[in-house]
């Protein structure tokens, strides 16, 4: 049973709902300990008065916020507990708001949120099936670890998830980072929904959905316990040095897709290239069919 990360009640206009707080997730990635090389030990972070020079304990240490350069004013935890907010000690629902309108560069972790008590289980599922029936997803506020949150509670199964949102100010504007404007055909376009029809999966339980990463270090490690020769990297694909034909891309991803599903042949083949200039023979000169009107697109 994962252990409680924090107690309080969801506010649901006059209905509470006492709740507790427990990690939605698991870390499965291999961790390291800092080591120094010369002979194995740990390296470990010591913490240090600089006044003093001397290390302290976690008794003595605390809060402070840096007013100027010679002036702390400190803060307990016991006074950020009290602060004045109905956030402290609830997650309080302020708005009701289909889950498509939320921008998920917002979303952030993810935490389940268990009843607390026999007392809580009438109103937790009364919100459970509130929320499903309507389709819908609550934003709520709650405060956390000094810092008020925004959050949103939708429905996993039986169980209401509460995730971390983040503030408007604190997503950042990509416009500064967005190309040049750039022409597509249309059957560029269509090229790339029919590579998308073949990579198209119903759920995440496919093979290629594993962590490769951890896998590999697990290998590393156990290579190095036995002694044996670590695995070599891939040889990185050559590079043509010369500009990629995105029609001639696209058909070679298309194919390459289905080999890999097995397949041969199917629904998802990109629409055939124009005729006249043979293309195949020409790929680096790209064409477009005569009926097809070229359109700026602005990039997302």
């Amino acid at each position: 049973m994962p252990r409680t990360i924090w107690s309080g009640a969801i506010s649901f206009g006059l209905v509470t709902v006492p709740i507790h707080v427990v990690s939605a997730t698991e870390d499965h990635s291999i961790h390291f300990h800092r080591v120094h090389l010369e002979d194995m030990a740990r390296v470990r972070t010591r913490k240090v008065c600089e006044l003093e020079d001397r290390e302290v304990s976690s008794d003595e240490i605390g809060k402070g916020y840096q007013l100027t350069k010679d002036q702390i004013v400190p803060v307990s935890d016991e006074e950020l507990r009290n602060l004045p907010l109905p956030t402290a000690k609830a997650i309080e629902i302020v708005a009701f708001m289909p889950q498509e309108s939320i921008d998920p560069l917002r979303v952030a972790e993810g935490y389940y949120l268990a009843p607390d008590g026999q007392v809580a289980g009438k109103p937790y599922k009364l919100l459970r099936q509130a929320l499903e029936r309507s389709s819908r997803v609550a934003v709520a506020r709650y405060a956390w670890s000094g810092r008020e949150r925004l959050g949103l509670l939708r429905v996993r199964g039986e169980a209401i998830v509460l995730h971390a949102m983040r503030w408007p100010d604190e997503i950042r504007d990509p416009s500064d980072l967005l190309p040049p404007p750039v022409e597509l055909s249309d059957a560029e376009i269509d090229g790339a929904l029919a590579l998308m029809d073949t990579m198209t999966r119903g759920d995440l339980d496919a093979p290629e959905f594993r962590d490769m990463y951890t896998e590999a270090v697990a290998e590393l490690i156990e290579a190095k316990r036995e002694h044996r020769e670590v695995p070599a990297a891939p040889e990185p694909a050559e590079e043509s040095g010369q500009l990629v034909d995105l029609m001639a891309a696209l058909q070679e991803s298309v194919s390459k897709a289905k080999a890999s599903r097995g397949e041969d042949g199917g629904h998802a083949d990109v629409h055939e290239m124009p005729t006249g200039r043979a293309a195949k023979k020409a790929p680096a000169r790209k064409t477009t069919p005569k009926k097809a009107t070229r359109k700026p697109r602005k990039s997302a």
